[in-house]
């Protein structure tokens, strides 16, 4: 698979692009626009014009109507555009007809998020779900490329029954899907055993989701020092980091950083990434990261909150984090609650009361307090070890006394040898 990025000119500079939407009330295509533009600053695109066309339905020859697009030939001609970027998904009819009158090259909303996630995935896991999508979507946009894809072989050595260009790549796309298919399945079985091994270490997940572009590595990395790529673009990063942070009562938990939710995301576009999102649905409990800066922080946090419940994490316990506070004047008086925090992961402000909270809202695994161990039970330092945590040890009189952290599973055990002050 290639993850050149195709928004560039030959001469490595950007490419000059109009952004062109249908409004049909289905969607705020104001908010929407403004989304597109930023995905297009994202994947290395310069946008040099808009264009919202108020449409009852978008035209099924040309998206906006022939003679829009031919009032948008001077345009083309007057900005020096290269590329029409589509705020919707286009047929393959549509693009062709688009530019047989624009004469200019054109691709749709999905096609530029394919375009960033090629260029963002750097494991081997994200490359193939990168690949599987855009495989996927080719598939689906094969019909109607025009005479070329079903000319018939012609010359020695290829009469016979013949089979058109278009059948051919169509069989071999199918055939790709399902290797990469096989390769992501293999990926998903790994994941659910090392899911298996987690649990039976009693390891406990902290999903880490939200919004694209809302700060998740950023957190990931002002908690742990990951050094996760955090930038002000969207989709920044692509692939699963997990790093272990100690909560204040001593439990380790594991933080995964999960890809960034967008409105609109094409369905496929989830389908193909579910083996990273499936983190969310086995997580312990989640944070979901919210822009509380952005002026629609409240439409973002409801597609994640959608997105989710897609998932199957409706029962998961669920931390709302609001990010960015200090953007906002009187930040101070935002008000949060049990499951509701505050922070500024940039410049690590509201930290410690996130882990409060979180080891708040986790179940209950272990219990961590003070334990006088008499020296002829020593084993159960060893169980304690191995199944919790020892902060601290002294020796007194009457045996061990430790600080620790200590399992459910052996409570029952150590329970006795708890000090009472």
């Amino acid at each position: 698979m290639s993850t050149e990025n195709t928004l560039t000119n030959n001469d490595s500079q950007a490419v000059r692009a109009i952004l062109i939407s249908a409004d049909t009330g289905e969607f705020d295509a104001e908010l929407s626009m403004d989304e597109l533009t930023e995905l297009a600053r994202t994947a290395g695109a310069e946008t040099v014009g808009t264009v919202i066309q108020k449409r009852p339905a978008p035209d099924t020859a040309t998206y906006i109507g022939s003679g829009r697009l031919c009032e948008l030939v001077p345009q083309i001609e007057q900005t020096g555009a290269e590329l029409l970027i589509f705020d919707s998904e286009l047929t393959a009819n549509q693009v062709r007809n688009i530019e047989e009158i624009t004469d200019t090259r054109v691709i749709d909303r999905t096609t530029l998020i394919l375009d960033i996630f090629a260029q963002r995935a750097v494991s081997g896991e994200g490359r193939i779900q990168v690949e599987l999508a855009q495989q996927k979507y080719r598939l689906a946009h094969l019909a109607g490329k025009g005479i070329a894809l079903s000319r018939l072989g012609g010359g020695i050595g290829t009469r016979g029954p013949g089979e058109s260009k278009l059948e051919t790549d169509r069989r071999h796309i199918r055939r790709r899907i399902e290797a990469l298919g096989s390769q992501l399945e293999d990926i998903r079985r790994h994941r659910e055993l090392i899911r298996k091994r987690r649990k039976k270490d009693n390891v406990i997940v902290a999903a880490v989701v939200g919004y694209t572009n809302a700060g998740k590595s950023t957190l990931l990395n002002a908690l742990s020092d990951a050094g996760v790529l955090a930038e002000d673009k969207l989709f920044a990063t692509l692939d699963i980091t997990s790093r272990a942070v100690e909560l204040p009562d001593g439990r380790s938990v594991l933080f995964s950083d999960t890809v960034g939710f967008i409105r609109r995301l094409p369905h496929h576009l989830v389908e193909a990434f579910k083996s990273t999102l499936e983190e969310a649905s086995e997580a312990d409990i989640i944070l979901n990261v919210i822009d509380i800066s952005s002026e629609d922080a409240k439409g973002q946090e409801q597609v994640t909150s959608e997105l989710l419940c897609e998932l199957g994490c409706g029962d998961i316990p669920k931390i709302n984090v609001l990010n960015k506070c200090d953007r906002l004047p009187g930040w101070e008086n935002i008000p949060v609650d049990s499951t509701t925090v505050k922070i500024s992961a940039k410049n690590k402000i509201g930290l410690d009361r996130l882990l409060a909270v979180i080891a708040k809202n986790l179940p209950a695994s272990s219990v961590r307090g003070r334990f006088t161990i008499p020296y002829d039970k020593g084993f159960l330092l060893s169980e304690i070890r191995t199944e919790g945590k020892i902060f601290s040890e002294e020796y007194s009189a009457d045996g061990t006394v430790i600080d620790a952290l200590v399992d459910n599973k052996i409570l029952y055990k150590i329970k006795p040898y708890q000090n009472n002050n």
